[in-house]
């Protein structure tokens, strides 16, 4: 099963940055893919970024141009650079991983790292 390990979350004031970490480890199967998620209090959890493989690299639109999603060669590693942080942003942030053309291990998700940007 695979393990996921985040940080890198804190308090930070509207406007600043935070770059975020997951260690992956135990995959079992080649990463076809590496997500960032975030779930804030009373909601649902949504993906906000995610890098494929190869290259492709989404976001949800409310942190387009903002968040960086990035990861190291090995794929043992993916990062979420986040700036010009907002409010709305407060949340706790999950890595997870699939493999190519694969589901989400939801199943196995972190801890997650808590995010809270104050106004």
């Amino acid at each position: 099963q695979v393990q996921l390990v985040e940080s890198g979350g804190g308090l930070v004031q509207a406007g600043g940055s935070l770059k975020l970490s997951c260690l992956v480890s135990g995959s079992g199967f080649s990463i076809g893919a590496m997500g960032w998620f975030r779930q804030a209090p009373g909601q649902q959890r949504e993906l906000v970024a995610s890098i494929i493989i190869g290259g492709l690299i989404n976001y949800v639109d409310s942190v387009k141009g903002r968040f960086t999603i990035s990861r190291n060669n090995a794929k043992t590693t993916v990062y979420l650079q986040m700036n010009n942080l907002k409010p709305e942003d407060t949340a706790v942030y999950y890595c997870n991983v699939r493999p190519a053309g694969g589901v989400w291990r939801t199943d196995s998700w972190g801890k997650g790292t808590l995010v809270t940007v104050s106004s």
